[in-house]
Order: structure tokens, then sequence, then C-alpha cells
């Protein structure tokens, strides 16, 4: 499953780059998926990681300042901000996969199958303040939506995004005053067990502790983390 994952991360650095058999390799990258425009992503799974920069002058200065690191350190904005002239930092997410083996099935009785652009999902985006719907991702998937309802509205959705690398990218949302009762957990699950009917890998990121329960509620495991950081210039310092 590992390998699997790493192949999606592979795919979205923008330039041919491996995960080595420990440690760090560094890439300059413009196109790299792994981060916004202009920033370093960084993508750990096992015991190596990826590194995508968007200039020479700053590969060298991650290369100095970060190489011999242990992988773990390399998402950890404290250590990062005193090796490195960060900027902005974006994450830590854990990254959680879960295959046909280790997935735990939900109940499906209660939901409803409704299109990716249906009107009642927008209204459940709409709902929420605008940080909990960009988190999610839910505008953006590919898939059909799982939802539950109260009467007429629906209060809890999931589905996913298909990524390169055979990847489905887990989007759910549940609206406030409906959290606590495990919709997450019954939305998500009817989105896993879909992609997995679709020969897909399973990918759950997630920064807050309840979404990551979620996962391993689902059976996923969790197998990396995924940070971006912005650097300054080097010969600005």
């Amino acid at each position: 499953m590992i390998a699997t994952a790493q192949q999606v991360w592979l795919e979205l650095a923008g330039v041919p780059v491996t995960f080595p058999a420990e440690g760090a390799e560094v890439a300059v990258s413009e196109r790299s998926l792994l981060c916004p425009p202009g920033w370093c992503g960084i993508v750990t799974l096992g015991n190596a990681a990826i590194v995508t920069v968007p200039a020479d002058d700053i590969a060298e200065l991650v290369r100095q300042r970060l190489g011999g690191q242990r992988v773990a350190a390399l998402t950890d904005p404290e250590r990062l901000c005193r090796a490195l002239p960060v900027a902005e930092v974006l994450g830590p997410a854990t990254l959680a996969y879960c295959d046909k083996r280790s997935f735990r099935p939900t109940d499906p009785g209660v939901l409803d199958v409704i299109p990716a652009d249906h009107a009642d999902l927008a209204a459940l985006l709409a709902s929420v303040p605008p940080d909990d719907a960009d988190e999610c991702g839910l505008a953006e998937i590919t898939s059909p939506a799982y939802v539950v309802r109260s009467g007429s509205h629906v209060v809890a959705a999931a589905g996913y995004r298909r990524w390169p690398g055979e990847a489905a990218h887990m989007c759910v949302l549940t609206a406030p005053p409906h959290r606590g009762r495990g919709l997450a957990r019954i939305v998500g699950g009817a989105a896993v067990a879909d992609a997995l009917a679709n020969d897909l890998l399973p990918q759950w990121r997630a920064r807050p502790d309840p979404s990551r329960r979620v996962a391993r509620a689902l059976g996923f495991h969790e197998l990396g983390t995924q940070l971006s950081i912005r650097i300054t210039e080097p010969r600005a310092r």
C-alpha cells in the first residue's frame, strides 16, 4: 500500500523524482502540485520523503539546512522554522490510506446518493464556515456525493476526487450542529466503498484529530505527512 501511495505523490511532483530507501530527495519543480505555486512541498511516507522547491537556490539552501535530518523532522513546523527562513506554513496534514483488507464498512441504510453538482450539496457547503468548506474539498469531487439528510436538508456528505496514481482523495463534511453523531463515518464509509469498488486507493488527508479518528475507524492507516512552506528568497536574507 505504501508503494502505491508514494506513486500518487510522485506523479504530483511535476518532475522525475523518487522516494529514496530512507531520507529525503529534493527536486526543483515549478509545476509541483505538492504545494501552492512558488512554495516548497514536503511529503513523507514511511521512512522516506520527497521535497519539491521552486528554484535552484532554494534547493541548495534546503539541502544544506535539512540534510541529515530525520524524516519525521521534515514536517515539524517548529524545526523547519528554526532551520530555514520560513515565511508561511500550511499543515502539517496526516496522510492515511486503506485497502479492501483493512476497510471497515458502515451501514449505508440511511444514505442518499446525489450528483456532485446537486444544489443540496451546494447548500450544505454554503451553510458552514468558509474554512470548513475549503478544507473538506467537497466542491471538487468527481464521484457522486453520499449524503445524510435531516428532513430535506443535507447535513453530512462525502465523496472523492480522483487523483493521479489511481487515488481517490476523500472529502467529508458534517454540518456543525450535527457533529458527534457518527455521520462522517457513515457517509465517509460509503465513499470509500465506492472508491474501492472502482479499484482506486482511498486517501484521507487530515489535520484535525476528529477527522483522523474517523479515518482510523474506517480502517485507514496513517503512513505519512504532508506540509507546505514558503521560503523567503535566500538572497534577501
